[in-house]
């Protein structure tokens, strides 16, 4: 894989925080070629069309970079997948920098969006990628390559905060349970202290990590360790064990009074 860390203008302002719309699918004029029949410096020049028309509050087709992100990540074109990481560096490093523990780091943003785009290629091979029904699936998973990497280089770090609100994916949806609101809103720094004192293995803080760190769900965590699992009820058991035995203790009780 090749990792390129050149950007045209023109390339770093149509990527400025792009996210896709719900209209994944909007239908081709009857004259126009389908995606899949573009040469690829078409279907490029097509995505910098729709990104501006999405910066004008304009209707648009996010068919064209789904296209780019098959032909880079199924065909692994390489001159594909150079465009894929022009295009999208700058939203990469957005990404990152809204990433509450990137403040531990201690390193500028350009240094971890390399190590983002080459996780995302290890963890969408071609027989993977069907399990991305949309482009903004595929953000959606790229972000959270994001916030991984982030996670990951502070991970010997003594206190971590969360995740501020905005930076979980859009489909993440809240939790309910005394102990996973009290989590969510306790200073990090305690909170994180405490917590990691408590999980007994790499399985448990991958869990608590993924929930309450990366706003992962249980099927999000299932799908991105299942060698870990059988199958994602176990996921949710494990979780609500953790849950049920850190209210039991006595400094995370007074955090949480």
């Amino acid at each position: 894989m090749k990792q390129v860390v050149i950007q045209t203008s023109q390339s770093i302002q149509s990527a400025q925080i792009y996210q896709p719309s719900i209209n994944q699918h909007t239908q081709p004029h009857a004259h126009t070629k389908t995606p899949a029949q573009m040469s690829l410096q078409t279907l490029v020049q097509r995505v910098l069309l729709e990104n501006e028309r999405y910066y004008r509050k304009q209707s648009q087709d996010c068919r064209y970079a789904y296209e780019l992100f098959r032909r880079a990540l199924v065909e692994r074109n390489e001159a594909a997948w150079e465009h894929v990481y022009t295009l999208y560096y700058t939203l990469v490093k957005y990404w990152i920098r809204r990433t509450s523990a990137f403040a531990h780091t201690g390193e500028s943003p350009e240094t971890f969006i390399p190590e983002v785009f080459a996780r995302f290629w290890r963890a969408v091979p071609a027989e993977k990628f069907d399990t991305f029904p949309s482009l903004a699936s595929l953000f959606n998973y790229l972000q959270r390559c994001a916030a991984s990497v982030i996670i990951d280089s502070t991970r010997s770090t003594a206190g971590i905060e969360l995740l501020p609100e905005e930076a979980i994916p859009e489909d993440h949806t809240a939790q309910d349970s005394p102990e996973e609101i009290a989590m969510n809103h306790i200073d990090g720094n305690t909170l994180w202290g405490c917590v990691n004192a408590q999980l007994r293995n790499e399985v448990e803080r991958i869990i608590i990590h993924g929930s309450f760190l990366l706003g992962m769900k249980p099927g999000d965590i299932y799908q991105q360790w299942p060698h870990l699992f059988t199958n994602v009820h176990e996921v949710y058991g494990i979780k609500r064990n953790i849950l049920e035995r850190l209210s039991r203790n006595r400094e995370l009780r007074r955090l949480f009074a």
